[in-house]
């Protein structure tokens, strides 16, 4: 085997050797005498991280799969251990995971469906994959949620923020650690009340897949629910990167806040054009025009430069959270990349190790017995604070960060400032709410593939 294919594999940067056993992997469909599928027989246990390396949200990517790194060495015992520290539930040991070194593959999702899918599969019949994590689009969360289903793994899902993931597309087999496009409304409408005051029209940019829609739909429900108006919706291709066509309407439409449901370098490029128009020196209906953000990352910012400055959005996470487990993985993440780590980074770290915690609880690969330690799991001390893995629909609740871009940020990394942290109980709704399906929605019956 080829250095390059070790290090594809994982391999070397887990500290194993060329020449090493590596169990052959079950395949896609289990053999009869697999209890589940890629049951692991040998020393080592196989982990599948399936990310962007191209295309549109590929920064977002590149982050993921350093996180993921990160992970994997602390199981394995190495660094510093990061939030193996912190965290509250103390299963796992640093000696890989149920005694098993952890290696992993990797894919390019290429912020592509059918890319996502063709990859995971490769990783699940070819690499023994036992789990899937990663992704930084909703639409390739959902199409490869539905994958690993059919295929009896676990999918632990990177950024995916649309409603529709643990919503009307929920599976007994996947779980989001990333909160979603109603929670970022409902942190979102007091705020921009507040400031903007409740009498605005707003255009919403969004684009064409279901993180757009579901993201345009919440956030419009809960602003109009505080007396705003959605002037208009446009929806905006996914591979477009120039937006000047679709902001100059904005202009004339009698708008006077943008909304720009938009994400990685989408967003980038529609705030940039948006800001060549001259919107923010604009006044309309006798107010100052603004633009909003919904969804932001750290990563998005430091590519707009200077024209996030004042930006109202919603994050997941920010790595200047001042709790002992982001400053655990701050510490860890900076000291090996030489950079704070994203939100999308946060996401992916802290998917791996709650899988293999799940795993040593559970005491099993075996995905049920996985699902069923993860469902109605409540934790601290990976970053977020106090959080709760519901088991009616495997959202994790936590609290939701209002941020603003930075007027006069000191360094690079200092693009977002904290505006307010809002408590998870105003971000909360039930697990039957319309958005996310109603009465309708299911789980399911966990495939373990045997």
């Amino acid at each position: 085997m080829s250095n390059n294919e070790l290090t594809r594999r994982g391999l070397l940067r887990t500290g194993a050797v060329a020449g090493a056993g590596v169990a052959l992997p079950t395949i896609f469909t289990a053999s009869s005498a697999a209890a589940y599928t890629n049951e692991p027989t040998g020393a080592t246990v196989t982990l599948g991280f399936n990310v962007p390396q191209t295309g549109p949200y590929a920064d977002e990517g590149n982050d993921e799969l350093l996180a993921q790194q990160l992970a994997v060495e602390h199981l394995n015992g190495m660094g510093d251990g990061g939030c193996l520290n912190t965290f509250t539930s103390k299963a796992l040991k640093g000696n890989g995971i149920l005694g098993k070194k952890v290696t992993f593959v990797t894919g390019d999702t290429q912020t592509k469906s059918d890319a996502a899918r063709a990859s995971a599969k490769s990783m699940i019949e070819k690499d023994g994959a036992i789990m899937i994590n990663g992704g930084s689009s909703s639409g390739v969360a959902v199409a490869v949620q539905g994958l690993c289903q059919d295929a009896g793994v676990i999918f632990m899902a990177g950024l995916t923020h649309s409603n529709d993931t643990t919503g009307k597309d929920r599976k007994k087999n996947g779980f989001r650690h990333f909160f979603n496009a109603y929670m970022s409304a409902a942190a979102l409408a007091p705020v921009l009340s507040k400031e903007m005051g409740a009498d605005r029209r707003a255009y919403h940019l969004t684009a064409d897949y279901t993180w757009g829609w579901t993201q345009q739909e919440s956030i419009a429900a809960a602003t109009e629910a505080m007396g705003w108006e959605t002037v208009n919706n446009v929806l905006t291709p996914l591979a477009s990167t120039d937006f000047s066509s679709y902001i100059a309407p904005v202009l004339n439409s009698g708008a006077d806040v943008l909304v720009l449901n938009h994400y990685g370098g989408n967003m980038v490029n529609s705030l940039t054009n948006a800001i060549q128009f001259g919107l923010l020196d604009k006044v309309a209906n006798g107010k100052d025009f603004k633009i909003v953000v919904p969804l932001y990352s750290e990563l998005m910012a430091a590519g707009a430069g200077e024209n996030i400055k004042g930006v109202l959005g919603s994050m997941n996470y920010n790595w200047q959270l001042d709790n002992e487990g982001s400053k655990a993985f701050v510490k860890s993440f900076g000291e090996k990349y030489g950079k704070p780590p994203s939100n999308s980074a946060q996401t992916c770290y802290a998917q791996v190790l709650l899988y293999a915690d799940a795993c040593e609880r559970a005491g099993t690969f075996n995905p049920c017995g996985v699902a069923e330690a993860l469902e109605g799991f409540e934790f601290d001390g990976l970053g977020n604070g106090k959080t709760l893995y519901r088991a009616d629909d495997h959202q994790c609740f936590k609290d939701v960060l209002v941020v603003r871009g930075a007027q006069n940020p000191s360094n690079a990394y200092d693009t977002l400032e904290i505006v307010e942290v809002t408590p998870v109980e105003q971000v909360m709704y039930a697990p039957d709410h319309p958005m996310f399906g109603g009465a309708e929605a299911s789980l399911g019956e966990c495939n373990s593939g045997a």
